[in-house]
C-alpha cells in the first residue's frame, strides 16, 4: 500500500487531503507544520508527501529542501499543495525537485491526477 505524509500547518486542510488520499487506497498521515513534519520524517518513510509552502516557521520550500538533500529521502517524491498559483510559484518548485503541484482547495480529481503523475515520474 502507498503510504502519504501530508504536511501543512492548517489541520482541517491536512485531514480533508488526508481523507481524500484514503479514498485513493493511500494510507496518509497527517503532520501538522513543519516542524511536527520533521520530527516524523525522522522514523517515517512514506512513497510520497504532500508539502503546503506557505507555512510560519520554518517554509515548505526549507522542508522540501530537507527531503532531496537527504539521502533516505531524496527520491521520495513531493507534491507541492499551495493557494499560491503563481507561475513563478511552479517554476520554485519545480526547480526545487517538486514532482507536481496542486492549487487550493483540493479535489479527488486533482489529488488523485498529482498523485500518479509524482508515482510515475
Amino acid at each position: 500500500m502507498t503510504t502519504a505524509l501530508v504536511i501543512d500547518d492548517n489541520r482541517q486542510m491536512a485531514d480533508s487531503l488526508c481523507q481524500m488520499l484514503q479514498l485513493l487506497d493511500v494510507e496518509a498521515v497527517p503532520a501538522y507544520g513543519s516542524r511536527a513534519a520533521l520530527m516524523a520524517l525522522k522514523t517515517a518513510r512514506p512513497n510520497i508527501v504532500f508539502l503546503d509552502i506557505n507555512m510560519p516557521g520554518v517554509s515548505g520550500h526549507e522542508v522540501l529542501g530537507y527531503l532531496k538533500r537527504e539521502p533516505e529521502l531524496s527520491e521520495v517524491p513531493v507534491v507541492i499543495v499551495t493557494s499560491d498559483d503563481q507561475p513563478e510559484t511552479a517554476q520554485r518548485v519545480k526547480d526545487e525537485g517538486a514532482a507536481a503541484m496542486i492549487i487550493k482547495p483540493a479535489s479527488v480529481d486533482t489529488v488523485e491526477a498529482a498523485l500518479k503523475k509524482a508515482l510515475n515520474n
